[in-house]
């Protein structure tokens, strides 16, 4: 990495949504270790139980109001049959390598684990927080029990889960950026290779860029100044960012603190999680023979993962719905053909997902006691 000094960079008072993003990344494991302890007096207890009651206030009305874009894309489940088997097999595999990618970064990220504990509690954590109010925080909880259980340390879960999360998220938040000089270029060949290709580029574009975020001080920095100027000039009455580089830069070297060696191969399952995860969209459209222009396409995906972001509704029930066949109709596809495929993407990403959670439990009925070796080198 670069050399130079790092001063301690003082917080926010008001942030944009970049520093919210990674505030709510960075803090979210913490808040589950200190979540444990808190519950154990009463007055934690009580915390949680209107904490709880206000976030199944909250996703209800949220789902009443988005109830119409789930009944809607529940209601093409009988479109399935017009689907090949072949094309959902090739669906489900996306989908299983997705899951596998995000396995090996958190795998990455606990030094020590083994793969059963992070693979259970992964699994039930995830479908913990596709169905709970505040999902996000109480699939955390869940994971961070599991693995603890499983012979973890608990400063060692906050930190893996952490970087984890900071590194997939990440992801997430780049994604649209490069998206859009694929959109620019334009491109007229509706066809998969060529959405496929499209795909591959932007993903190898991330790593390179991800590679350079996370070993020069110096193109991260830059980076942090650009994104605060801009903020800063939009909103010249809110009160200014001063220290967003400095910011970054202390969230990624926590990240190479707790991956160490390993952060290349952690990365690069950082991006494969998200994919394969568009391999299954493409699938689901090429599946029912609707593809629009592949940059559409992959912005179509990048505005599904962030409405998955939006807490109302547990893993973005009914917004992502809504929103990803609004996109893809948007994208050229046809409005019916855009509900059914957004019923095919979300079938495999998400309904199917849940009773993947049973199974995690089930292997974690015998959790180790000790740690298993540390990754090699």
């Amino acid at each position: 990495m670069d050399a130079g000094p790092r001063a301690e960079a003082p917080r926010a008072g008001v942030g944009d949504r970049l520093e919210q993003a990674i505030e709510h990344q960075t803090d979210l494991a913490a808040e589950v270790a200190r979540g444990e302890r808190e519950l154990e007096a009463p007055e934690g207890k009580r915390r949680s139980l209107k904490r709880t009651a206000f976030w199944l206030a909250l996703s209800a009305v949220s789902l009443y109001l988005v109830a119409p874009s789930i009944i809607e894309a529940l209601g093409s489940w009988r479109e399935i049959e017009k689907v090949s088997p072949g094309w959902l097999a090739v669906m489900a595999a996306l989908e299983g390598a997705a899951l596998a990618c995000l396995w090996l970064v958190q795998w990455a990220s606990l030094h020590g684990a083994r793969w059963q504990p992070v693979i259970a509690s992964q699994l039930a954590g995830n479908a913990l927080a596709k169905v709970a109010p505040g999902g996000g925080a109480m699939g955390s909880a869940l994971q961070y029990r599991m693995l603890v259980a499983a012979g973890l340390s608990p400063p060692a879960v906050v930190s893996g889960l952490t970087a984890s999360n900071l590194l997939v998220f990440s992801v997430v938040l780049a994604l649209p950026v490069f998206s859009i000089p694929a959109i620019l270029r334009g491109g007229v060949q509706h066809d998969l290779l060529n959405a496929a290709m499209v795909g591959l580029v932007v993903f190898a574009i991330l790593f390179a860029v991800g590679a350079l975020m996370l070993t020069s001080d110096r193109a991260l920095l830059w980076v942090g100044r650009a994104v605060q100027a801009v903020r800063n000039r939009l909103r010249r009455r809110a009160q200014p960012v001063q220290a967003l580089p400095q910011r970054l830069l202390g969230e990624r070297d926590r990240i190479l603190a707790t991956l160490g060696p390993h952060w290349k191969r952690a990365l690069a399952a950082a991006l494969g999680r998200w994919g394969f995860d568009f391999g299954c969209l493409l699938a689901a459209l090429k599946a029912l023979n609707e593809l629009p222009r592949p940059a559409l396409v992959l912005l179509a995906f990048c505005a599904a993962q962030v409405l998955a972001q939006i807490p109302l509704t547990p893993g973005g029930l009914g917004f992502v719905e809504a929103g990803l066949s609004a996109t893809l109709t948007l994208a050229g596809v046809p409005a019916g053909a855009a509900v059914i495929a957004t019923f095919l993407y979300r079938l495999f990403a998400y309904w199917l997902q849940l009773p993947l959670g049973l199974i995690g439990l089930g292997l974690n009925v015998r959790p180790a006691r000790h740690p298993g070796p540390a990754p090699p080198e």
